[in-house]
């Protein structure tokens, strides 16, 4: 027994380490998914509508923690540190996230539950059988929390795991993630994530077998219509039929739709997803750059959800960088986990992206787009 509580304990604790890291290096997006959560329990339960909406508003902070706590707690269960309060603690969070899973599957409220950020996808139902597995495993765990025995090197790595978790989350928060799993990410041509895959679809049927009266499932249409009836069919590979990027799409401030245009040549796009959340001091540090890039043909389009007449008439024209054009703002919360962001283009392949704390040099822009 104490083999097999030893390598579920190792299991287990991968299993967070995994998941707590892909999350923690974009805490943003996995922010967004607890607002989600918070926003649907606030309409689910009026009761506590006050408390999920302060939630709500927490969830990018909530975010940060969570994300770091998994990691930290994956790292103390590898090393078997404090086991007694560790497996508590473990045990409490996966139940909470097979409670969450299940309600997102059950209801049908929450579609991606986010548990491991956007690296992997999984269905609201595959997620709980997920959870249901892991929490049976910890509960091996939990039972012989006594009998595990700290090593040695097991509070200094739960300390470095700390410094690192939370510093790659406030690094994300910053400037920007240290890996990018959106169709966004620098290297990828967004004309080609627009375009459908070219997967073939996997079309599972199901037929009434009339000879044994049972039904029957086939990767074939069956066409004996003498021996089979048929039901239903369901598409296996749905996910993967899809273009990465169904919804980016740029207008000016007539309506008019320019997405083509903003796909072709040398572009820098400037994302601003809320215009009094940044400061005069950063507009103008990203001013001076577009002005640079201007005299080198490259054209610079600010990017926003935001309503562009009120812009124009909130904002002096010399302090605005560039242009202003109209984006979905769920799409600008994929393409910028900051606020701002800079994400220079060469006929739709992101050559960089940056936040405005780090803005880069002409130089650098130049030696990006080979001039």
């Amino acid at each position: 027994m104490k083999l097999i509580a030893n390598i579920a304990r190792v299991l287990v604790g991968l299993e967070f380490i995994f998941s707590g890291f892909v999350k923690v290096v974009d805490p943003y997006g996995t922010g967004l998914k607890l607002q989600e959560y918070f926003e649907v329990f606030a309409v689910d339960l009026p009761a506590f509508s006050g408390l999920f909406e302060f939630f709500a508003h927490q969830s990018q902070l909530l975010s940060l923690i969570f994300c770091a706590s998994e990691l930290i707690l994956g790292v103390a269960l590898l090393f078997s540190f404090k086991m007694k309060k560790t497996s508590w603690i473990v045990l409490l969070l996966m139940a909470f996230f097979t409670f969450l899973t299940f309600y997102s599957a059950y209801f049908n409220k929450v579609t991606d539950c986010g548990c491991f950020g956007d690296f992997l996808k999984l269905k609201p139902w595959h997620s709980f059988y997920k959870d249901i597995i892991s929490l049976a495993v910890i509960l091996i765990i939990f039972v012989n929390r006594k009998n595990f025995k700290e090593t040695d090197f097991a509070k200094t790595a739960t300390i470095i795991a700390t410094l690192l978790a939370f510093g790659i989350g406030i690094y994300a928060k910053r400037y920007l993630p240290l890996l990018d799993f959106l169709p966004y990410a620098e290297g990828l041509s967004l004309p080609e994530q627009m375009k459908p895959t070219g997967v073939k679809p996997e079309i599972e049927y199901t037929f009434l077998d009339k000879v044994n009266n049972e039904e029957m499932s086939s990767m074939e249409y069956l066409m004996d219509t003498t021996k089979y009836k048929y039901l239903s069919s369901e598409i296996l590979n749905e996910s993967l039929l899809s273009p990465k990027i169904t919804d980016f799409g740029v207008s000016d401030i007539e309506g008019n739709d320019i997405t083509q245009e903003s796909l072709s040549g040398e572009k820098l796009f400037i994302i601003v997803k809320k215009f009094e959340k940044i400061s005069t001091d950063e507009l103008i540090d990203i001013k001076d750059l577009a002005d640079k890039l201007k005299d080198d043909n490259i054209e610079s389009m600010l990017l926003t959800s935001a309503i562009l007449s009120n812009i124009n008439a909130n904002y002096q024209a010399n302090l605005l960088p560039a242009e202003l054009y109209n984006t979905d703002e769920k799409v600008l919360k994929a393409m910028a986990r900051t606020n701002s962001v800079l994400i220079l283009l060469k006929d739709g392949v992101v050559k960089g992206k940056w936040s405005s704390h780090n803005i880069p040099s002409e130089k650098k822009v130049l030696e990006l787009l080979n001039h």
